[in-house]
C-alpha cells in the first residue's frame, strides 16, 4: 500500500493519504479576522487539500475543531454548516484550547476523509 504526503515540509505535510484515508489539518491562512473570516478561509484551504487528495468535503468521516474560545463556537458552526453538503456531516469534536500554534488563530481543523 503506498503512503502519499502532499506538500510534505520538514515539519508537516498538508495531508497524507495511506489506504483510501486521507488525514489533514488546517489552519487559517491569515491570523487576522474574527472567527467567521477565519473558518471561511480554513474551510477554504481545507477543500482544496482535499480535492489535490482525491477527495471532497462529502466525503469526511471525523472532523476534530480547536477553539481557542468557546464564545466562536455559535459563529464556526454557522459557517461549518453552511459548507457541508446536505446529509455529509462527519462524526465530530470540538474542544477549546489554550492557544494555538500562531496568537492570532481562532481555529484549527484536523480532519479524517475517504478517497473517491
Amino acid at each position: 500500500m503506498t503512503l502519499t504526503r502532499l506538500n510534505p515540509t520538514a515539519r508537516y505535510a498538508d495531508a497524507t493519504v495511506f489506504n483510501g484515508l486521507v488525514h489533514a489539518v488546517e489552519v487559517p491562512a491569515e491570523e487576522s479576522g474574527d472567527i467567521t473570516a477565519q473558518t471561511i478561509s480554513l474551510l477554504g484551504l481545507l477543500e482544496q487539500t482535499l480535492e489535490k487528495a482525491g477527495s471532497g468535503r462529502e466525503r469526511l468521516l471525523m472532523a476534530t475543531i480547536y477553539l481557542v474560545d468557546m464564545a466562536d463556537y455559535d459563529g464556526m458552526n454557522a459557517v461549518w454548516e453552511a459548507w457541508l453538503p446536505a446529509g455529509a456531516a462527519p462524526s465530530r469534536a470540538c474542544v477549546q484550547v489554550a492557544r494555538l500554534a500562531k496568537p492570532g488563530w481562532r481555529v484549527e481543523m484536523a480532519v479524517t476523509a475517504a478517497q473517491r
